[in-house]
């Protein structure tokens, strides 16, 4: 029995600040892709190109539940850019200015913030090693690790180096040299943070299964967590990443992620591809 639909697999296209996303809404049945389908449509040459594929499926409790993969195929538990677009859509949809997401983080609460930006609170940060995870005790707020970078958990694990230049640091070589440390057991995202006031950082971002890409989510909470635990920040912060601007507030409630989001175009992958 084929896992696709005789007719196709309907998706969306969507993004928050150049970070791309596939989704698939599945609240009327159907199963997800296989890793192996996820990572063929996600070659931007011979598919249709992510940085991460998210599922919407019915949930008896929250509004919907979301699953996510990154572009190798391989399962995330948090995607906060994904999980603002996906607010936006079904907000847009239901005429709601608030919705509750189940994630493999917990249930995340999002909100119509005005002017066209969506907010979501992304949850509590996880401090302690076996949580990250890592694979040792260690100080997280300073990983035994050169560069003096701090770790964190948005419901996937972070290690975040402050640097003097962002533009200055050859992410191509530096993220994949440390996504594999041997302190991440389940590898990492990277960021390289640039303070440029109590309430601005610069981010660039490595992310564990995807690479260089323009915007995250998760990793601009990371980051500014980070920011703070050093005292370099307060705790609402403008974050600056190559695809444009969010915002990012710490509150006792968890950290909310604010920003613009775009539907791009809905399509369907045709069932000759799908069965290549």
């Amino acid at each position: 029995m084929s896992e696709f639909p005789f007719a196709g697999l309907r998706f969306l296209k969507m993004h928050g600040l150049g970070n791309d996303f596939v989704v698939i809404d599945l609240r009327a049945g159907g199963e997800p892709p296989s890793a192996g389908v996820i990572a063929r449509i996600a070659d931007r040459h011979r598919g249709v190109g992510f940085d991460q594929l998210a599922a919407i499926l019915h949930d008896d409790q929250a509004d919907v539940r979301l699953l996510f993969w990154n572009s190798d195929g391989s399962t995330s538990a948090a995607c906060g850019n994904a999980t603002r677009c996906i607010a936006r859509f079904v907000m847009d949809e239901t005429g709601l200015d608030r919705l509750s997401l189940r994630t493999g983080h917990g249930v995340l609460l999002a909100e119509d913030s005005g002017a066209g930006l969506t907010r979501v609170n992304m949850g509590c940060p996880v401090l302690d090693w076996r949580r990250i995870p890592l694979a040792a005790d260690v100080d997280t707020d300073h990983l035994p690790v050169p560069g003096d970078p701090v770790a964190t958990g948005m419901g996937n694990p972070h290690m975040t180096f402050f640097v003097d230049d962002v533009a200055a640091v050859d992410l191509a070589r530096f993220g994949p040299e440390h996504e594999h440390h041997v302190l991440y057991p389940e590898r990492t995202n990277v960021e390289v943070v640039q303070v440029l006031s109590r309430d601005e950082i610069a981010l660039r971002i490595w992310e564990r299964g995807t690479g260089v890409t323009l915007a995250s989510g998760s990793c601009s909470c990371a980051a500014a967590v980070a920011a703070v635990r050093r005292g370099l920040t307060e705790r609402r912060v403008t974050v600056n990443v190559p695809g444009g601007i969010l915002q990012v507030d710490w509150r006792d409630d968890g950290v909310w992620l604010e920003g613009p989001t775009s539907h791009v175009f809905s399509g369907v992958l045709t069932p000759q591809w799908l069965l290549e």
